[in-house]
């Protein structure tokens, strides 16, 4: 199931989620500027290494690993749920709110990814525990919020409407499901996890969704 947009009108700009997807871009743009020894060097010096903590270094890491990718496809994927879901949560919450929301969230996450991922050597990185978050603040925020979702039904694809809460719901169901696989690596499933749950914690204390009145017409 993959989400293609939503159906809940924003009465602002977006200018803060507009700015961390174009800091995800530019920094990956970076990122992979100077080969792959370079590309590789960004993720071992900037990525999130639980062993390198352990050791009481790289506690920057906490905060700078949420801006690199590991790849094009890593990188177009968060985007592209952080601009179908950040829109609503950053209208809720306000520019700077949003800002420090999003922040608190992806730490939290990379805190969440070390507690269960402790002594590892290899690095984590992306955007998707803070965008995961996010995903926790719209359920709150928008539970009856139409989501439009690309579905497979055997052979067949088909767009279908669902609840906010139905589909993230869902989607965090399968996130835990992931996680619980042993030797499940390449992908920080816990982090998503501790992002989403954080999101939905603290959602309330920095956002109130803005409600939109709906006019008829009668004749």
């Amino acid at each position: 199931m993959l989400p293609l947009g939503d159906e809940e009108p924003t009465r602002t700009t977006p200018i803060v989620n507009w700015m961390l997807i174009a800091a995800c871009f530019i920094i990956f743009l970076w990122q992979i500027s100077d080969g792959e020894r370079f590309f590789l060097y960004t993720l071992y010096t900037y990525g999130l290494i639980p062993a390198r903590l352990m050791m009481g270094e790289g506690y920057y890491t906490l905060l700078t690993n949420m801006f690199l990718h590991g790849g094009w496809m890593h990188l177009l994927g968060n985007m592209f749920f952080l601009y179908i879901f950040g829109d609503n949560v950053e209208d809720a919450c306000g520019h700077v709110k949003y800002l420090l929301f999003y922040l608190i969230c992806g730490v939290a996450a990379s805190l969440f990814w070390l507690a269960t991922s402790w002594g590892a050597r290899y690095p984590a990185v992306g955007a998707s525990g803070a965008i995961s978050g996010v995903m926790g603040a719209y359920f709150v925020l928008y539970p009856e919020a139409r989501i439009r979702a690309l579905v497979r039904f055997g052979f067949f694809w088909q767009i279908i409407r669902l609840p906010a809460y139905l589909m993230l719901g869902l989607w965090f169901l399968y996130q835990l499901f992931l996680a619980m696989i042993p030797f499940n690596l390449g992908v920080a499933y816990w982090a998503h996890i501790g992002g989403f749950i954080t999101g939905l914690a603290i959602a309330r204390l920095f956002g109130t969704p803005r409600r939109h009145r709906v006019y008829y017409l009668y004749y």
